[in-house]
């Protein structure tokens, strides 16, 4: 498990694959709203999956892509995907407790 966190704290924040590591940057120092972040935090997320298959089509196409390249991509969108999946389950589950507690 200790593995796992460790690729999504390299490679869900660097969604690009050519920029350097950089912490996810949500809460006060951002100012922005919930909303705003998790509109932000998807749009990283499908940018990644994007990215991913635009590897694949190249590697698939024969242009100059290396195999370890199109499998880290390949990773760090399922990464990303599981935490999305993971924060979608959080969120219906905090709505349920505050629904429950208003009966």
């Amino acid at each position: 498990m200790q593995i796992r966190s460790d690729l999504l704290s390299r490679a869900l924040p660097d969604l690009g694959g050519d920029r350097a590591a950089r912490p996810l940057n949500v809460g006060a120092q951002d100012g922005g709203s919930f909303g705003a972040t998790l509109t932000r935090v998807l749009n990283e997320v499908s940018d990644t999956r994007d990215h991913a298959g635009d590897l694949v089509r190249r590697f698939a196409a024969g242009e100059q892509v290396e195999l370890h390249q199109v499998m880290a991509a390949g990773a760090e969108a399922g990464i990303a995907l599981d935490l999305v999946i993971e924060l979608r389950n959080k969120v219906i589950e905090a709505y349920r407790s505050i629904v429950s507690m208003q009966s």
